[in-house]
Protein backbone atom coordinates (compact mmCIF):
# COMPACT_ATOMS: atom_id res chain seq x y z
CA UNK A 1 0.00 0.00 0.00
CA UNK A 2 1.12 3.57 -0.65
CA UNK A 3 1.17 6.06 2.22
CA UNK A 4 -0.70 9.34 1.45
CA UNK A 5 1.63 12.29 0.88
CA UNK A 6 0.48 14.29 3.93
CA UNK A 7 0.98 11.43 6.41
CA UNK A 8 3.24 12.19 9.38
CA UNK A 9 2.87 9.49 12.04
CA UNK A 10 4.32 6.29 13.47
CA UNK A 11 3.78 3.22 11.36
CA UNK A 12 2.08 1.24 14.15
CA UNK A 13 -0.50 3.99 14.56
CA UNK A 14 -0.95 4.33 10.79
CA UNK A 15 -1.59 0.62 10.27
CA UNK A 16 -4.03 0.52 13.18
CA UNK A 17 -6.00 3.53 11.99
CA UNK A 18 -6.21 2.53 8.32
CA UNK A 19 -7.68 -0.86 9.17
CA UNK A 20 -5.17 -2.60 6.89
CA UNK A 21 -4.48 -4.87 9.86
CA UNK A 22 -7.48 -5.76 11.99
CA UNK A 23 -6.28 -5.00 15.52
CA UNK A 24 -3.57 -3.01 17.27
CA UNK A 25 -2.30 -6.19 18.89
CA UNK A 26 -1.89 -7.81 15.47
CA UNK A 27 -0.01 -4.73 14.21
CA UNK A 28 2.45 -5.03 17.08
CA UNK A 29 2.92 -8.77 16.52
CA UNK A 30 3.69 -8.22 12.82
CA UNK A 31 6.17 -5.46 13.59
CA UNK A 32 7.92 -7.51 16.29
CA UNK A 33 8.16 -10.44 13.87
CA UNK A 34 9.83 -8.31 11.18
CA UNK A 35 6.92 -8.73 8.75
CA UNK A 36 6.45 -5.03 7.96
CA UNK A 37 8.68 -3.31 5.40
CA UNK A 38 8.74 0.31 4.27
CA UNK A 39 10.31 0.86 0.84
CA UNK A 40 11.87 -2.57 1.12
CA UNK A 41 13.37 -2.03 4.59
CA UNK A 42 12.21 -3.84 7.73
CA UNK A 43 10.99 -1.35 10.32
CA UNK A 44 10.07 -1.19 14.00
CA UNK A 45 6.90 0.15 15.58
CA UNK A 46 8.56 3.52 16.24
CA UNK A 47 9.35 4.15 12.57
CA UNK A 48 7.88 7.52 11.53
CA UNK A 49 6.32 7.83 8.10
CA UNK A 50 6.92 10.91 5.94
CA UNK A 51 4.35 10.24 3.21
CA UNK A 52 4.69 8.61 -0.21
CA UNK A 53 6.36 5.39 1.00
CA UNK A 54 5.33 1.90 0.01
CA UNK A 55 4.40 -0.42 2.88
CA UNK A 56 4.54 -4.19 2.47
CA UNK A 57 2.94 -6.36 5.15
CA UNK A 58 3.71 -10.08 5.03
CA UNK A 59 0.93 -12.00 6.70
CA UNK A 60 1.74 -15.30 8.39
CA UNK A 61 -0.33 -18.34 7.60
CA UNK A 62 -3.67 -17.89 9.33
CA UNK A 63 -4.36 -20.00 12.39
CA UNK A 64 -7.17 -22.52 12.08
CA UNK A 65 -10.34 -20.67 12.96
CA UNK A 66 -12.00 -21.51 16.26
CA UNK A 67 -15.27 -20.10 14.98
CA UNK A 68 -18.11 -22.56 14.59
CA UNK A 69 -19.72 -22.25 11.14
CA UNK A 70 -23.46 -21.71 11.52
CA UNK A 71 -26.02 -22.01 8.74
CA UNK A 72 -27.62 -18.65 9.43
CA UNK A 73 -29.60 -17.14 6.58
CA UNK A 74 -27.87 -14.13 5.05
CA UNK A 75 -29.35 -11.33 2.96
CA UNK A 76 -26.59 -11.23 0.32
CA UNK A 77 -26.74 -8.11 -1.82
CA UNK A 78 -23.72 -9.03 -3.97
CA UNK A 79 -21.18 -11.84 -4.22
CA UNK A 80 -18.37 -12.87 -6.55
CA UNK A 81 -15.08 -14.76 -6.18
CA UNK A 82 -13.41 -11.81 -4.44
CA UNK A 83 -15.91 -10.26 -2.05
CA UNK A 84 -19.47 -10.16 -0.84
CA UNK A 85 -21.79 -7.47 0.49
CA UNK A 86 -24.36 -8.44 3.11
CA UNK A 87 -27.40 -6.55 4.41
CA UNK A 88 -27.05 -7.12 8.17
CA UNK A 89 -30.21 -7.25 10.27
CA UNK A 90 -30.63 -5.58 13.65
CA UNK A 91 -29.55 -7.76 16.55
CA UNK A 92 -26.75 -9.56 14.71
CA UNK A 93 -23.25 -8.98 16.08
CA UNK A 94 -20.62 -8.71 13.34
CA UNK A 95 -17.95 -10.82 15.02
CA UNK A 96 -17.46 -12.63 18.36
CA UNK A 97 -16.50 -10.65 21.43
CA UNK A 98 -17.71 -9.55 24.88
CA UNK A 99 -19.07 -13.00 25.65
CA UNK A 100 -20.77 -13.48 22.27
CA UNK A 101 -19.51 -16.61 20.51
CA UNK A 102 -22.39 -17.78 18.37
CA UNK A 103 -24.92 -16.27 15.98
CA UNK A 104 -22.59 -13.60 14.60
CA UNK A 105 -22.11 -12.52 11.01
CA UNK A 106 -18.66 -14.13 11.17
CA UNK A 107 -20.22 -17.49 12.12
CA UNK A 108 -22.65 -17.19 9.23
CA UNK A 109 -19.89 -16.26 6.75
CA UNK A 110 -17.84 -19.26 7.83
CA UNK A 111 -20.71 -21.53 6.85
CA UNK A 112 -21.48 -19.70 3.62
CA UNK A 113 -17.95 -19.33 2.18
CA UNK A 114 -15.23 -21.91 1.78
CA UNK A 115 -12.56 -19.22 1.71
CA UNK A 116 -12.35 -15.92 3.57
CA UNK A 117 -9.51 -13.48 4.09
CA UNK A 118 -7.38 -14.20 7.15
CA UNK A 119 -6.38 -10.59 7.77
CA UNK A 120 -9.07 -10.06 10.36
CA UNK A 121 -7.71 -12.92 12.47
CA UNK A 122 -9.44 -16.09 13.58
CA UNK A 123 -12.39 -14.22 15.09
CA UNK A 124 -13.02 -11.85 12.17
CA UNK A 125 -12.57 -13.85 8.96
CA UNK A 126 -13.01 -11.70 5.88
CA UNK A 127 -14.74 -8.79 7.62
CA UNK A 128 -13.53 -5.45 6.27
CA UNK A 129 -15.55 -3.08 8.47
CA UNK A 130 -18.16 -3.30 11.20
CA UNK A 131 -21.63 -2.15 12.16
CA UNK A 132 -23.02 -1.94 15.67
CA UNK A 133 -25.25 -4.83 16.75
CA UNK A 134 -28.46 -2.78 16.49
CA UNK A 135 -27.49 -0.91 13.31
CA UNK A 136 -28.77 -2.45 10.09
CA UNK A 137 -27.37 -2.36 6.58
CA UNK A 138 -24.43 -3.07 4.31
CA UNK A 139 -21.24 -4.82 5.42
CA UNK A 140 -18.34 -5.90 3.18
CA UNK A 141 -16.37 -9.13 3.52
CA UNK A 142 -13.33 -10.22 1.49
CA UNK A 143 -12.56 -13.74 0.30
CA UNK A 144 -8.79 -13.30 0.02
CA UNK A 145 -6.07 -11.23 1.63
CA UNK A 146 -5.30 -9.14 -1.46
CA UNK A 147 -8.91 -8.03 -1.77
CA UNK A 148 -9.07 -7.32 1.98
CA UNK A 149 -5.97 -5.14 1.89
CA UNK A 150 -7.23 -3.26 -1.18
CA UNK A 151 -10.62 -2.55 0.40
CA UNK A 152 -9.03 -1.50 3.71
CA UNK A 153 -6.68 0.87 1.90
CA UNK A 154 -9.60 2.33 -0.10
CA UNK A 155 -11.48 2.93 3.16
CA UNK A 156 -8.46 4.63 4.70
CA UNK A 157 -8.03 6.87 1.64
CA UNK A 158 -11.78 7.70 1.66
CA UNK A 159 -12.33 6.14 -1.74
CA UNK A 160 -15.28 4.07 -0.56
CA UNK A 161 -18.45 6.08 0.00
CA UNK A 162 -20.65 4.92 2.88
CA UNK A 163 -24.04 6.57 3.25
CA UNK A 164 -26.31 5.98 6.21
CA UNK A 165 -29.93 6.92 6.79
CA UNK A 166 -30.68 8.23 10.28
CA UNK A 167 -33.76 9.57 12.01
CA UNK A 168 -32.74 12.05 14.68
CA UNK A 169 -34.38 14.22 17.32
CA UNK A 170 -35.16 17.80 16.33
CA UNK A 171 -34.19 19.94 13.34
CA UNK A 172 -30.55 20.75 12.70
CA UNK A 173 -29.98 24.50 12.20
CA UNK A 174 -27.60 23.79 9.30
CA UNK A 175 -29.24 21.52 6.75
CA UNK A 176 -25.90 20.29 5.42
CA UNK A 177 -22.62 20.29 7.32
CA UNK A 178 -19.49 18.40 8.33
CA UNK A 179 -18.80 17.40 11.93
CA UNK A 180 -15.07 17.11 12.72
CA UNK A 181 -13.88 16.07 16.17
CA UNK A 182 -11.66 13.51 17.85
CA UNK A 183 -13.34 10.44 19.31
CA UNK A 184 -12.09 7.99 21.91
CA UNK A 185 -13.16 5.84 24.83
CA UNK A 186 -15.26 7.78 27.35
CA UNK A 187 -13.37 8.66 30.52
CA UNK A 188 -16.48 8.15 32.66
CA UNK A 189 -17.97 5.04 31.01
CA UNK A 190 -15.52 2.69 29.30
CA UNK A 191 -18.34 0.98 27.40
CA UNK A 192 -19.09 4.21 25.54
CA UNK A 193 -17.25 6.46 23.13
CA UNK A 194 -17.07 10.23 23.45
CA UNK A 195 -15.79 13.38 21.77
CA UNK A 196 -12.35 14.05 23.29
CA UNK A 197 -9.51 16.51 22.87
CA UNK A 198 -6.13 15.64 21.43
CA UNK A 199 -6.19 12.13 22.90
CA UNK A 200 -8.97 10.99 20.58
CA UNK A 201 -8.72 9.83 16.97
CA UNK A 202 -9.80 12.00 14.06
CA UNK A 203 -13.48 11.55 13.19
CA UNK A 204 -15.22 13.22 10.25
CA UNK A 205 -18.93 12.88 9.49
CA UNK A 206 -21.00 14.78 6.91
CA UNK A 207 -24.78 14.98 6.88
CA UNK A 208 -27.63 16.36 4.80
CA UNK A 209 -31.20 16.85 5.99
CA UNK A 210 -33.54 14.94 3.68
CA UNK A 211 -36.86 15.52 5.51
CA UNK A 212 -38.14 17.35 8.58
CA UNK A 213 -41.06 16.36 10.78
CA UNK A 214 -42.71 17.75 13.88
CA UNK A 215 -39.93 16.86 16.31
CA UNK A 216 -37.54 14.77 14.20
CA UNK A 217 -35.53 14.78 10.97
CA UNK A 218 -34.37 12.22 8.44
CA UNK A 219 -30.70 12.61 7.57
CA UNK A 220 -28.39 11.15 4.95
CA UNK A 221 -25.04 10.73 6.68
CA UNK A 222 -21.65 9.92 5.15
CA UNK A 223 -18.60 8.60 6.97
CA UNK A 224 -15.20 10.02 6.08
CA UNK A 225 -13.58 8.01 8.89
CA UNK A 226 -14.70 4.87 10.66
CA UNK A 227 -14.52 5.28 14.43
CA UNK A 228 -16.52 3.13 16.81
CA UNK A 229 -20.06 4.54 17.25
CA UNK A 230 -18.98 7.57 15.22
CA UNK A 231 -22.35 8.68 13.79
CA UNK A 232 -24.17 8.15 17.07
CA UNK A 233 -21.54 10.06 19.08
CA UNK A 234 -21.35 12.92 16.59
CA UNK A 235 -25.11 13.43 16.38
CA UNK A 236 -25.41 13.43 20.16
CA UNK A 237 -22.50 15.88 20.29
CA UNK A 238 -24.37 18.43 18.12
CA UNK A 239 -27.54 18.02 20.19
CA UNK A 240 -29.57 15.79 17.85
CA UNK A 241 -29.14 12.17 18.96
CA UNK A 242 -30.33 9.28 16.81
CA UNK A 243 -33.97 8.51 17.58
CA UNK A 244 -34.30 5.51 19.88
CA UNK A 245 -30.57 5.25 20.67
CA UNK A 246 -30.43 3.81 24.22
CA UNK A 247 -26.75 4.69 24.70
CA UNK A 248 -26.30 8.15 23.24
CA UNK A 249 -29.33 10.15 24.31
CA UNK A 250 -31.92 8.88 21.84
CA UNK A 251 -34.44 7.68 24.43
CA UNK A 252 -34.84 10.76 26.66
CA UNK A 253 -36.91 10.46 29.82
CA UNK A 254 -38.21 13.99 29.45
CA UNK A 255 -39.02 16.13 26.44
CA UNK A 256 -38.29 19.74 27.38
CA UNK A 257 -40.25 22.23 25.34
CA UNK A 258 -42.78 19.76 23.89
CA UNK A 259 -46.49 20.09 24.55
CA UNK A 260 -48.35 17.26 26.27
CA UNK A 261 -49.87 16.09 22.99
CA UNK A 262 -46.52 16.01 21.23
CA UNK A 263 -44.99 14.17 24.18
CA UNK A 264 -47.61 11.45 23.84
CA UNK A 265 -46.88 11.09 20.11
CA UNK A 266 -43.12 11.03 20.70
CA UNK A 267 -43.40 8.29 23.32
CA UNK A 268 -45.67 6.31 21.02
CA UNK A 269 -43.10 6.47 18.23
CA UNK A 270 -40.33 5.38 20.59
CA UNK A 271 -42.32 2.19 21.14
CA UNK A 272 -41.84 1.42 17.43
CA UNK A 273 -38.04 1.42 17.81
CA UNK A 274 -36.23 -0.64 20.41
CA UNK A 275 -32.91 0.43 18.89
CA UNK A 276 -31.25 3.40 17.22
CA UNK A 277 -32.90 4.43 13.93
CA UNK A 278 -29.69 4.05 11.92
CA UNK A 279 -29.24 2.11 8.67
CA UNK A 280 -26.16 1.65 6.44
CA UNK A 281 -27.97 2.36 3.21
CA UNK A 282 -25.38 2.67 0.42
CA UNK A 283 -21.86 1.53 -0.46
CA UNK A 284 -20.04 2.85 -3.51
CA UNK A 285 -16.63 1.40 -4.33
CA UNK A 286 -14.24 0.48 -7.11
CA UNK A 287 -13.95 -3.31 -7.34
CA UNK A 288 -10.35 -4.24 -6.39
CA UNK A 289 -10.04 -6.88 -9.13
CA UNK A 290 -12.10 -5.52 -12.03
CA UNK A 291 -11.68 -1.77 -11.53
CA UNK A 292 -15.42 -1.29 -12.07
CA UNK A 293 -17.30 1.21 -9.92
CA UNK A 294 -20.12 -0.48 -8.06
CA UNK A 295 -22.97 0.88 -5.95
CA UNK A 296 -25.01 -1.20 -3.53
CA UNK A 297 -28.24 -0.11 -1.84
CA UNK A 298 -30.11 -1.76 1.04
CA UNK A 299 -33.77 -0.78 1.59
CA UNK A 300 -34.87 0.48 4.98
CA UNK A 301 -35.70 -2.26 7.50
CA UNK A 302 -39.35 -2.54 8.42
CA UNK A 303 -39.07 -0.91 11.85
CA UNK A 304 -37.47 2.23 10.43
CA UNK A 305 -39.94 2.30 7.54
CA UNK A 306 -42.84 2.08 10.02
CA UNK A 307 -41.35 4.94 12.04
CA UNK A 308 -40.85 7.04 8.92
CA UNK A 309 -44.42 6.40 7.74
CA UNK A 310 -45.79 7.53 11.11
CA UNK A 311 -43.62 10.65 11.11
CA UNK A 312 -44.72 11.52 7.58
CA UNK A 313 -48.38 11.19 8.56
CA UNK A 314 -47.97 13.54 11.53
CA UNK A 315 -47.73 17.29 11.86
CA UNK A 316 -44.94 19.41 10.40
CA UNK A 317 -44.47 22.10 13.02
CA UNK A 318 -41.60 24.32 14.04
CA UNK A 319 -38.23 22.89 14.93
CA UNK A 320 -37.60 21.40 18.34
CA UNK A 321 -34.00 21.50 19.52
CA UNK A 322 -33.21 19.04 22.35
CA UNK A 323 -31.55 20.73 25.28
CA UNK A 324 -32.59 24.26 24.37
CA UNK A 325 -35.71 24.21 26.52
CA UNK A 326 -38.22 24.75 23.76
CA UNK A 327 -39.08 25.51 20.18
CA UNK A 328 -37.39 28.02 17.94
Amino acid sequence: MTVPAATRQRIDKYLSETGAVATRAQVQRLLRSGLVHVDGRQVKASHRLRGGERIRVTLPEPEPSKLVPEAIELDIVYEDEYLLVVNKPSGMVVHPGSGVRRGTLANALMAHCKDLSGIGGVARPGIVHRLDKATTGLVMAAKDDRTHLALSEALALRRIKRTYEAIVWGHLPRKQATIETRIGRSRTDRKKMAVLGTSGREAVTTYRTAEEFEFASRLLVSLQTGRTHQIRVHLQHVGHPVFGDPTYGGRPRTFAGLTAGVMVRARGLLELMDRQALHARELTLVHPATGREMKFVAPLPQDMQNLLDRLRSGFHGKAWHPGTGGRS
